[in-house]
């Protein structure tokens, strides 16, 4: 269902406000949000599809393309009523061009592109994991730079450097799970519901971190790289020597020391980055950095160690269009966009968010 009980209803007279559109359908949200050229957000919708996924344990792509194709008109409209815009305002659409589902992308980025010809209006293709970082932007607009950012969000744990808006250096990544891998695998493990992280967010809470404890992989080594799939495996053994012992430990105390060990590696290794590189801001983005321990360490070392911390709102953390649109609004402010034969890249590099190379730069032909 659409958040906020949003229903399709024609736009009132009103003033013209020139916005740009952005579109995400990396996995399995449907999601549109309206950004004013000012660099206000209008609108943020998103359609869910857990209800559709939830009985297979895990997103099915075949079933979030079709569903895709299903809900992406109903939720574009959705959000231009609620931003109360026309078509005729819109002056560039943002859309998700990789890294995700294939088909989830195609159908995005194929509304986007034909809606961006259809209005003669450019078309800006996204980088998911700069839409992640520009929730920071979105949630603090005077947030500070140079500062540190970790992107935690679904197969993604990456450290980055940025100087300034847009640029990137990348310092460390998984080189195995993904921090959201290993929430998920562990929540399957204990039984729990998808989606996984949530779940075993929500069990840990009721438990003590203490009782078990788990290791804390490449902690003090590969330098800001990171690596889960020990630490996958090193649960999967625990239950199964629990078992076989019979040992009663209370799930939600292995819950709780199971996220305690992840928590403890993101934190400390993009605590370790900003006091090696000088910096004073630190920014946590995507759909880990929704988890209650993780905010919660997190804020109380930003505090104690002088940092300016900056971590979106839950709504923010998740796959949103709000998130694309303020990319895209920040590309358009630069004149970068996409030429015509913009495609879906599923497998789209990490490296390619600089330069990103549909992006056709400072008003060059199209």
């Amino acid at each position: 269902m659409l958040r906020n009980g949003q229903t399709l209803t024609s736009a009132p007279c009103r003033v013209p406000t020139p916005s740009l559109l952005g579109i995400e359908t990396s996995c399995d949200e449907t999601a549109a949000a309206v950004f004013s050229l000012e660099g206000n957000l209008l609108s943020n919708l998103v359609a869910s599809q857990h209800e559709v996924h939830g009985r297979f344990g895990g997103v099915v792509p075949e079933l979030a393309s079709r569903k895709h194709v299903e809900r992406i008109e109903e939720i574009t409209h959705a959000a231009l009523n609620r931003a109360g815009v026309g078509w005729s305002d819109l002056r560039a659409i943002a859309v998700t061009q990789g890294p995700g589902l294939a088909g989830a992308l195609v159908v995005g980025v194929s509304f986007g592109k034909a809606l961006a010809y259809a209005l003669g209006v450019p078309c800006i293709g996204v980088h998911h994991l700069e839409g992640h970082i520009a929730s920071a932007w979105l949630e603090y607009p005077d947030f500070v730079t140079p500062c540190i950012v970790l992107v935690v969000s679904g197969g993604h744990t990456h450290l980055y450097l940025v100087p300034q808006r847009g640029e990137y250096r990348l310092l460390g990544k998984t080189l195995d799970d993904a921090a959201g891998e290993a929430f998920d695998k562990g929540a399957k493990m204990l039984g729990l519901s998808y989606p996984g992280g949530p779940a075993l967010d929500r069990l840990a809470q009721t438990g003590d971190p203490s009782t078990v404890r788990f290791p804390r992989p490449y902690l003090n080594k590969g330098r800001f790289n990171f690596s889960f799939s020990g630490l996958k495996t090193s649960l999967l053994y625990y239950l199964r020597d629990r078992q076989s012992r019979q040992e009663s430990s209370l799930p939600a105390h292995v819950a709780a020391g199971y996220q305690e060990a992840i928590v403890d590696v993101l934190v400390e290794k993009s605590l370790r980055a900003v006091r090696q590189y000088g910096v004073t801001g630190l920014a946590v983005v995507g759909g880990v950095s929704a988890n209650s321990r993780l905010r919660a360490v997190l804020q109380a070392r930003a505090e104690k160690e002088g940092i300016r911390l900056a971590l979106p709102r839950m709504h923010f953390c998740t796959d949103n269009a709000a998130m694309v649109a303020a990319a895209g609004w920040w590309a358009y402010q630069e004149q970068r966009w996409a030429s015509w034969d913009l495609d879906a890249q599923p497998g789209l590099a990490i490296e390619a968010m600089e330069p990103f190379p549909s992006f056709v730069r400072r008003g060059q032909g199209r």
